[in-house]
C-alpha cells in the first residue's frame, strides 16, 4: 500500500475553477474521506488522484512518486464507482478475474486469487450466477472484488454506496470498514453524507466550492470547526450558532451575549465587529435558573432524547435534551453552555477564532 500526497493541486475547466490549491496528505493505510456537498470539488480531486483527470497545476505522489500527468494504467490503484460498472454478460466469477486476465495471469493463480478475495467478501456461493440478478449489496461485493483481486497500492471509492437503500447502506459501510481494517489497505472514499464519513474515516477533508476547509481526525472536526461552513455542514442537528456584537482581545474568556456574561474558552486571537458564538446541540442545558432565556418554539422527539429549539435574543438555538425532560411550548426557560465547548466565529470570513481549547486543531485546511 501507500501513502498519497496532494501539493497545491488545482483544476480549471476553461474559466471555471473546481479545485482551488488543495494540499493534504493521506497516510498508508489509511481510510480516507473527501467530505463535501455536491459540486465542491471532491470527485474531481479523487479523478486527478486517480489519473482520470489531470491537474491544471499542483503535484500528485502515489507511493513516492510523482504521477500528476501519468494516465490511470501507470498508477497502480483501483477504483470502485457507485453505479458499480460490472459486465454484465459475465458471471461473477468472470468479473473477478477480469482484470487478472488482461494481465496475462496464469489461470491457476487466478482461481487462487479469485477463491481468496470470494471467501473474504463471503460471495463464494454466488461466483457462477451472473451479475443481473444479483441484489445491490451484492453487485457492490462483486465491484469491490474486481478491485481487491489486483492487490493495488491503492483503492478509489466515488460514492460506492449512493445507490443502495439506506438499510443496505448501514450494512455496507460496516463491511467496508472492517474489510479495509482486515486488509490494511490505503482507501479514499467520496461521500457527501457526513454520517458516512464520521463513521467510516480515519481522516476527513471537507471541501466547499474547490476549497479544502479543514482536514483532520473525525473527533476534532466535529469538536473544533475550522469554519462555519464545517460547522453547520457536520453534525445533526448542526451546530447552533448565535450572533452578537462585541469584541474579545487575546487571553479573554468571557462574553457579553443578550447582556449576559458567557464564558468562553481563552482567546488566542482577537476580533471586534459583528461575532459568532458556536455551540453544538448537547452542549447546552436547561435550566429555569440561568441568566441567559430562551422561548420554547419546538419539540422534536427522538426517543431517548429530544431536540427542543428555542427563540432567543441572538437567533434560535436547538438544545438535546432527555426525552423524559417535560417541556412546554411556549414557556421560557435558562439555557446554560458548556464554556470547554464553545467556538467563536468572526463573520467576515467565517473563521474560527483560535482557542487554547482548539489551539493545535485550526488552520489544516
Amino acid at each position: 500500500m501507500a501513502q498519497i500526497r496532494i501539493e497545491n493541486v488545482r483544476k480549471e475547466f476553461g474559466s471555471f475553477t473546481a479545485v482551488q490549491s488543495s494540499t493534504f496528505t493521506i497516510e498508508d493505510g489509511e481510510f480516507f474521506m473527501l467530505l463535501g456537498p455536491s459540486g465542491c470539488g471532491k470527485t474531481t480531486t479523487l479523478r486527478m488522484m486517480a489519473g482520470l483527470e489531470l491537474p491544471t497545476s499542483g503535484r500528485i505522489y502515489i507511493d513516492g512518486e510523482e504521477v500528476g500527468q501519468k494516465p490511470a494504467s501507470q498508477r497502480d490503484i483501483a477504483f470502485v464507482f457507485q453505479m458499480f460498472a460490472l459486465y454484465p454478460h459475465m458471471n461473477v466469477r468472470g468479473n473477478i478475474s477480469y482484470p487478472l486476465k488482461s494481465q496475462g495471469m496464469p489461470t491457476p493463480q487466478i482461481k487462487a486469487k479469485v477463491a481468496e478475495v470470494a471467501e473474504i467478501l463471503g460471495i463464494t456461493d454466488i461466483l457462477d450466477r451472473p451479475v443481473g440478478g444479483l441484489s445491490g449489496g451484492d453487485r457492490q461485493r462483486v465491484a469491490l472484488g474486481r478491485a481487491i483481486v489486483r492487490d493495488p497500492k491503492a483503492f478509489f471509492m466515488d460514492e460506492p454506496l449512493g445507490a443502495l437503500d439506506a438499510e443496505f447502506r448501514e450494512r455496507m459501510s460496516e463491511e467496508l470498514r472492517a474489510l479495509h481494517d482486515r486488509m490494511n489497505a490505503t482507501t479514499v472514499y467520496v461521500t457527501h453524507d457526513q454520517l458516512e464519513a464520521m463513521q467510516m474515516g480515519d481522516k476527513i477533508v471537507v471541501m466547499n466550492h474547490g476549497v479544502v476547509e479543514q482536514f483532520g481526525v473525525p473527533q476534532d472536526i466535529y469538536d473544533w470547526p475550522a469554519t462555519k461552513f464545517v460547522a453547520q455542514f457536520i453534525g445533526s442537528p448542526p451546530m447552533n450558532f448565535l450572533d452578537f456584537e462585541g469584541m474579545i482581545g487575546a487571553g479573554q474568556d468571557t462574553v457579553q451575549l443578550g447582556g449576559t456574561t458567557i464564558s468562553v474558552p481563552p482567546s488566542l486571537d482577537g476580533a471586534a465587529g459583528t461575532l459568532t458564538l458556536g455551540i453544538r446541540p448537547e452542549h447546552v442545558r436547561l435550566d429555569d435558573n440561568a441568566a441567559y432565556r430562551g422561548r420554547v418554539v419546538a419539540t422534536e422527539y427522538l426517543g431517548t432524547t429530544q431536540i427542543v429549539t428555542l427563540e432567543t435574543a441572538n437567533g434560535p438555538i436547538k438544545v438535546r435534551a432527555p426525552s423524559s425532560d417535560r417541556i412546554v411550548l411556549g414557556a421560557t426557560t435558562g439555557l446554560v453552555f458548556d464554556p470547554r465547548t464553545i467556538t467563536l466565529f468572526e463573520n467576515d470570513h467565517g473563521r474560527a477564532l483560535r482557542s487554547r481549547a482548539n489551539e493545535g486543531v485550526l488552520g489544516h485546511g
